[in-house]
């Protein structure tokens, strides 16, 4: 597959853009980390780590269209207990680049697993991620079941309920390239995210620049679709044996947090479904401190017992 230098990105303008954009962006990270590019045969997957490095690791997935920078917010409380890496998703805005073709659930996930092959060679590993991430976790904590410790879901798409029919006509006309992107994203994005946007303050602000963030991801970036991400089935969620922690904001539009978790407890009583009060799609930033605390519990629960170096 003959690829131009600047891939994924629309010309070496855009990729220098973007670059230069990561690196102010970064400033702001709260803790000191370290940046690598894993090179897998699916490609070069951009990460950034924090956290003491004898500390039990948690890979953290984002949502689609934001890259490892998404967990800004987040990730001082996380690596003060984890060895946290965050990674850019492959195929999607970021870092990360593929380099053949990526596109069914399966090579997600076999991607994904070459990288965790190279991060965490041996033992098993925390993972969490949100909305696309969360599916990807849950599809890989299926998939290799003995590498996870432990996964968190938060407001996975499918996986555990199909995308609402509502969500995906708003989604479809976001995709049609015609005139009014931005005013079409915006009025998604106030509708998904309406208890962050209502509540004012931080919360508001950071829609804001979530906004801004995927404006300019579509102006620089030339992505593939994202697989649309599918639904486990009763067999496989009464299988599933990896401690799982799921989270979903009581006013979720991409399906209904109540079904989801009523069928969770009926097929899979050994998952810990929850809902958050006072959110929605985004619960990690509305309600961002009740998130952290019930997740840190959640992994605490497992966590290994570290002994200091003399």
């Amino acid at each position: 597959m003959t690829r131009q230098s600047f891939y994924p990105f629309r010309s070496e303008g855009a990729k220098a853009e973007y670059e230069a954009f990561c690196r102010d962006r970064a400033k702001a990270w709260p803790v000191a980390s370290e940046t690598m590019l894993l090179d897998t045969a699916s490609g070069q997957t951009f990460v950034r780590a924090s956290g003491r490095i004898t500390d039990p690791p948690l890979v953290l997935l984002p949502g689609a269209r934001f890259g490892s920078l998404m967990w800004i917010h987040h990730v001082a409380a996380l690596s003060a207990h984890y060895r946290t890496y965050a990674l850019d998703n492959i195929n999607d805005v970021g870092l990360s680049v593929s380099r053949c073709d990526i596109a069914k659930p399966e090579d997600y996930v076999n991607w994904l697993d070459e990288v965790l092959t190279v991060l965490v060679p041996e033992g098993p590993l925390s993972l969490m991620g949100i909305s696309f991430g969360g599916w990807l976790a849950g599809q890989y904590a299926f998939r290799f079941p003995g590498r996870v410790r432990d996964v968190v879901l938060l407001a996975p798409g499918g996986t555990v309920l199909g995308t609402s029919f509502t969500f995906v006509v708003r989604i479809l006309l976001l995709s049609v390239r015609i005139t009014g992107f931005g005013d079409r994203l915006r009025r998604i994005f106030e509708w998904l995210f309406r208890d962050a946007v209502e509540s004012g303050g931080a919360p508001r602000a950071e829609v804001e620049e979530a906004i801004e963030d995927l404006q300019m991801a579509d102006r620089l970036f030339n992505l593939p679709r994202p697989p649309w991400p599918n639904v486990i089935d009763d067999k496989g969620w009464q299988g599933f044996r990896v401690p799982c922690l799921f989270l979903v904001g009581e006013h979720e539009k991409i399906y209904s947090a109540k079904a989801a978790v009523r069928r969770l407890n009926r097929v899979a009583p050994q998952v810990k479904a929850e809902i958050i009060p006072g959110a929605g799609h985004d619960l990690t930033i509305v309600q961002a401190d009740l998130v952290l605390s019930k997740v840190l519990e959640f992994l605490g629960e497992r966590a290994p017992v570290v002994t200091p170096a003399a």
